[in-house]
């Protein structure tokens, strides 16, 4: 998925003539911390909420903050995990998007990254979830996808982070079905340390537990 794929139009522009007060009304009325500033197609940053709430007189125009926009933009032929990142670092809940040409495109916003980001983790697919722990030496794709299809089931989604205190790798596995039991079992007589897992045998167990406990709790 592309950046330009993710384009939402109907975020507002300011012009550097744009009152403080009208860039204040448009950044709470579409609920962003963020609004782009364009003159002639050519994007000149980010206004933020802070900003304008530090200027004295709502009247001024936005032209006097131009100093503290904020430079950040992403190209339209990119993977949208570039616009993400950037969301990240630069803490908007807009990313504008510009053309080959340097001309602004439009923004992304937060909630439309993180809709796709749902989709390219595969969320919205039902599974089992999987987490391991280990050294990076022992991490194979080959044979972690090996123990899951051994057990009539796939990896949907594979994501890794390390831990940068200890140097380990967490891989987090999604699984094609919520009976895991077996794979978790496979995982562990393979000497994988597996730190968490969730599926149909978690949610019966605890579905199992708290009716016990209500059961103890009426003297039943």
């Amino acid at each position: 998925m592309l950046t330009k794929n993710l384009i939402n139009h109907n975020i507002p522009r300011l012009q550097l003539q744009d009152s403080v007060g009208k860039a204040l009304q448009l950044i709470n009325d579409f609920k962003i911390s963020h609004l782009p500033v364009v003159a002639e197609k050519k994007l000149l940053g980010l206004i933020s909420e802070d900003d304008l709430l530090d200027v004295e007189d709502e009247k001024y125009t936005i032209e006097v903050l131009q100093d503290s926009f904020l430079q950040t933009a992403v190209p339209d032929n990119v993977h949208f995990l570039n616009a993400v990142s950037s969301s990240i670092q630069h803490d908007t809940s807009i990313v504008p998007i510009i053309n080959s040409e340097t001309n602004f495109e439009g923004v992304i916003t937060v909630t439309d990254m993180l809709k796709t980001l749902g989709n390219f983790s595969g969320a919205d697919e039902i599974g089992g979830i999987i987490v391991l722990e280990m050294a990076r030496s022992q991490f194979a794709i080959s044979e972690i996808s090996r123990i899951v299809e051994s057990n009539d089931s796939t990896v949907l989604h594979l994501n890794t982070t390390t831990n940068h205190t200890t140097g380990l790798l967490t891989v987090t596995l999604h699984i094609s079905k919520k009976e895991i039991a077996s794979i978790v079992a496979t995982f562990e007589r393979y000497d994988y340390d597996v730190v968490y897992s969730y599926g149909t045998e978690k949610f019966e167990n605890e579905v199992s537990g708290n009716y016990q406990n209500l059961m103890n709790y009426l003297g039943i």
